[in-house]
């Protein structure tokens, strides 16, 4: 089982600090800036942590408000280190990198921070000095600047037609410069000028970047040990450069098989010169290749026995002369990863779930187009067979999502695999922080996309929690996104139905404080609004009958949230209802039961005392509809106006008598052993009507539901109804002189019965 270890005190601290930073660690310069306070110095081991974390909340946080000076803190190296940043996404501009460049920056990686343009490269020259790893992998606009300065607006920083290419950067000074990602690169920059200055590069990614020339990687072949040229359409001339690379480690020449068309098909002599002359070779990535002829040998010739890793036993032949296995072998979406010796510790193929893993772990980071075909395939494998490696799935998923939020692929492949790993079969096996983390980018996939498949896989995913409890954390989140998703005039009808039924079960079993929250955020007007829809369409479905259930739910003992449904002619929707679909049982249930909630609040009663309504309620009473359930809840309505005495009737039809007479005989038909469909958190509004004579009938329907409920569901209802204090308001009744002989009786019942529950379940043991 996943671990439930609480965070690190330095996690929480960080967060609490970037939650509070103008309480904490800095203050506010003219209402805007932020400075740090002068006493205060953080070392690099905090800075450093501080400002990832910062980028991490501003990317998967809906919560958290990115702050526009935040660097302004880190200006300072006097008070203030920084050695190891990772900066991602539109968060970073030229403006944030100028705050820091006093830094002595040992590692920088910007990913995909497309708003840096050719202003950050001369930022990086303050860190030219110092800086060992440096990645503007996807900064597509770092290379370009304004072609008349002070004469575009600002949106031309991101509009290349007013802008032009710089082509006099170079890494010049760039001394202590090892290891370089320069992947997706845009267009037209001179890679090989650029580099050139560079006189010991151990790594470097070129991913996505087109040369004809590789001539230029031949300077580093003495020193480096990591080459990436993914999606470059590679050439004879390319390998014969590659495999004088004899120090090489890492060697990635993996492709997207569906980007382009690539003349390049690999060969079984590529491969067995790989293997000849690069003899340090631990990695190689052949991802997406067509292999041109088959390197595979014989099913015949093949080892018999378990799988081996061990080169000797190799299904591919080439691979049979290394002198050890592989750390990794990239064979995803080929047809090598399908044979049986593979002479890896680590495989990323479509094979089996241990490859799709490895596939997803590899290329999460800058491959999204690789990797929601990935997990498209771990979506396959844990809808139709057991995912064996649950957590890693999840995590793996999780951080795909996190990394690319915006990116829609991702976010279909990867909410729909979340509902699979999330069901009841593998639930044991998560903690309750796991479970938090997929809720939280569940939530952010909503909030980033309103596309249908994205919006329905989410909400199907939050039905596989307990629900409210497991989204508690986020409930005011969780309701805001519901309720934007059920605007009426959308009209995919299956999102509607996980969404109405969400919102029922997340106000159902909650406290009042939550119900009044939601009921301001126009929950109520909300459903109105649906059944108002439906109404026109003349559709009773399950969006109709739970969104009245919804408000049967949010308006229990919430006279604000009962109100609002009045005053939005909720009355005039419930006599339309009632006249459309006179059959529906189960929508008649709970139309009764949300006005049995209405009708608890004092205030509001007169608004109920019509003749048409006091007229419906009372035929009502001998509905057989649902058991006794609309009848109950209609007598539940009656009792507690009539309650207000007979001064507070005011109206001459029907008459007061006449209503009582048909409460008193609806109560003796119900059957008292009933199976009821409801569910009390409370008996305060039942009790509130036994203490009276005013209204006989009024304490003898209290008296019958305590009756009903202890007797069908005494290990519920005795413990909630001597909690409450019921016991000595029932012995008080039953002394009243106006109270019917017949309730008095049935008091005494609901005692007794709450006595022997006592008794029975009294703890005897020493």
């Amino acid at each position: 089982m996943a671990s439930d270890t609480p965070e690190s005190l330095m996690a929480l601290c960080t967060d609490f600090c970037l939650r509070n930073l103008d309480g904490t660690l800095g203050y506010l310069l003219d209402k805007e800036t932020l400075r740090l306070h002068p006493d205060i110095f953080l070392p690099s081991e905090i800075c450093d942590r501080l400002v990832n974390e910062y980028v991490e909340l501003v990317n998967a946080a809906c919560n958290f408000e990115p702050h526009e000076s935040f660097f302004s803190l880190f200006s300072d190296p006097r008070s203030t280190r920084l050695t190891r940043i990772h900066l991602r996404e539109d968060l970073v501009q030229d403006q944030d990198l100028e705050a820091i460049r006093k830094q002595d920056l040992v590692e920088l990686y910007l990913t995909n921070c497309e708003k840096l343009s050719a202003k950050s490269l001369q930022t990086l020259r303050s860190f030219s000095h110092t800086l060992v790893s440096l990645s503007l992998f996807g900064c597509a606009n770092i290379f370009y600047e304004e072609e008349n300065p002070g004469g575009c607006e600002d949106e031309c920083l991101v509009n290349p037609t007013c802008q032009v290419l710089v082509k006099d950067f170079t890494f010049e000074g760039f001394s202590r410069l090892r290891f370089l990602n320069l992947g997706r690169m845009i267009d037209g920059v001179p890679v090989e000028s650029l580099l050139r200055p560079l006189n010991s590069l151990a790594a470097l990614d070129l991913s996505g970047i087109q040369t004809s020339d590789a001539a230029f990687l031949t300077q580093w072949k003495d020193s480096l040990v990591s080459l990436v040229l993914y999606n470059m359409d590679l050439s004879d001339d390319h390998i014969r450069v590659i495999v004088q690379l004899h120090k090489l480690r890492h060697l990635d020449i993996s492709r997207d098989r569906l980007s382009s068309y690539y003349k390049f098909k690999l060969t079984r002599k590529v491969l067995s010169l790989f293997v000849q002359k690069l003899g340090n070779l631990m990695s190689l990535d052949i991802s997406g290749h067509m292999i041109l002829e088959n390197c595979s040998i014989s099913k015949m010739d093949e080892e018999a026995g378990q799988t081996s890793i061990e080169p000797s036993k190799s299904s591919i032949m080439p691979f049979r002369a290394l002198k050890r296995p592989l750390q990794f072998l990239g064979l995803f979406e080929t047809s090598l990863c399908r044979l049986t010796h593979i002479p890896a510790y680590k495989v990323s193929g479509d094979k089996n779930e241990e490859q799709v893993l490895n596939a997803i772990e590899a290329y999460t980071e800058h491959r999204p187009e690789i990797t929601s075909r990935a997990i498209n395939l771990l979506f396959d494998i844990a809808r139709i067979e057991r995912c064996n490696q649950l957590l890693r799935a999840l995590k793996l998923v999780i951080m795909a999502l996190k990394c690319h939020k915006y990116d829609k692929n991702i976010q279909v492949t990867g909410s729909a695999a979340l509902f699979y790993l999330t069901n009841s079969e593998y639930r044991s096996e998560q903690s309750v922080k796991l479970r938090r983390q997929v809720i939280q980018v569940v939530l952010n996939g909503m909030e980033s996309y309103q596309e249908v498949t994205v919006q329905r896989n989410c909400c199907l995913t939050l039905c596989n929690f307990s629900i409210p409890e497991e989204l508690e954390f986020q409930y005011r989140r969780v309701n805001e996104l519901l309720l934007s998703i059920l605007n009426p005039t959308r009209q995919d009808e299956s999102i509607q139905r996980i969404a109405v039924h969400l919102c029922n079960a997340l106000v159902c079993q909650v406290d009042n404080d939550h119900k009044e929250a939601v009921g301001k955020m126009g929950f109520v007007v909300t459903m109105l609004k649906l059944i108002q829809k439906k109404l026109l369409d003349k559709i009773c479905d399950q969006v109709m009958e739970f969104s009245w259930s919804a408000l049967w739910n949010i308006t229990d003992e919430t006279p604000d949230n009962c109100e609002m449904f009045l005053n939005f002619n909720g009355m005039k929707l419930f006599l339309d209802c009632l006249k459309e679909f006179p059959e529906k049982q189960e929508l008649h249930r709970n139309m009764l039961g949300l006005l049995g909630n209405v009708a608890e609040v004092k205030e509001l009663r007169p608004q109920l005392m019509t003749s048409q309504f006091i007229s419906v309620f009372s035929n009502l009473l001998e509905s057989k509809a649902d058991g006794i359930e609309v009848s109950y809840n209609a007598c539940g309505v009656l009792s507690h106006i009539m309650f207000d005495g007979p001064e507070a009737w005011g109206i001459c039809e029907p008459q007061r008598e006449e209503v009582e007479e048909r409460m008193w005989a609806a109560i003796q038909s119900w059957d008292i052993n009933s199976r009821r469909n409801i569910n009390y958190r409370s008996f305060e509004p039942i009790l509130r009507l036994l203490p009276q004579g005013i209204s006989p009938v009024s304490q003898h329907w209290a008296t019958w539901a305590l009756y009903n409920l202890v007797s069908v569901y005494p290990d519920k209802y005795c413990p909630l109804l001597i909690k409450e204090g019921g016991m000595p308001l029932l012995r008080d009744m039953i002394k009243m002189v106006t109270a019917r002989q017949e309730t008095k009786e049935m008091a005494r019942k609901v005692i007794e019965h709450c006595s022997n529950f006592k008794e029975e379940n009294m703890d005897t043991s020493r």
